[in-house]
């Protein structure tokens, strides 16, 4: 049932890039590059119907480096090294074809079992259009890990392989 999955991750995303002071959290996490070439995990679009419209309404590609594709795959704990992206767009309708359309941020979800030992083993932060200079998370534990705790399970992680 990937609706669901979809609106818990929306909920996730939201906490990232509410209202926050652009001040980073963790200064040594920065917007990756090449993502665009990374495993594609999923799309899903939050539009004016959604009630986290507001808080993060938008077109979502989520993607996933080469470290931890074989442990999405699996259903397997992600080894350090992990990253999962997500790319943040608005997004226009026309004649019934949704169309991406300008950046509004970029998310990451990094491992590092040792470093990230409090929120699970993962870092998070997000950047207001996809600008290094222009950081969201300031307190990852509360606006990101918080809602990532009861994927426990799952090592803390919303998204799963679809084949």
């Amino acid at each position: 049932m990937p609706m669901p999955r979809l609106v818990t991750a929306a909920l996730t995303l939201a906490a990232v890039i509410g209202v926050v002071p652009p001040v980073a959290a963790d200064g040594d996490l920065k917007p990756p590059t090449g993502y665009r070439q990374w495993f594609h995990v999923n799309t899903m679009i939050v539009d004016k119907t959604s009630p986290l419209y507001d808080a993060l309404g938008g077109m979502h590609n989520v993607s996933i480096n080469a470290v931890g594709l074989p442990a999405l795959k699996k259903g397997t704990a992600f080894p350090d090294k992990t990253m999962f992206v997500t790319d943040l767009h608005e997004f226009t309708v026309s004649n019934g074809t949704t169309v991406e359309g300008g950046r509004k941020a970029i998310a990451l979800m990094v491992k590092d079992a040792t470093k990230n030992a409090a929120t699970g083993g993962w870092g998070f932060q997000a950047w207001a259009g996809g600008d290094p200079k222009k950081p969201l998370v300031t307190d990852a534990a509360k606006q990101c890990f918080a809602c990532h705790e009861p994927q426990k399970a799952h090592d803390y992680v919303f998204s799963t392989y679809l084949p």
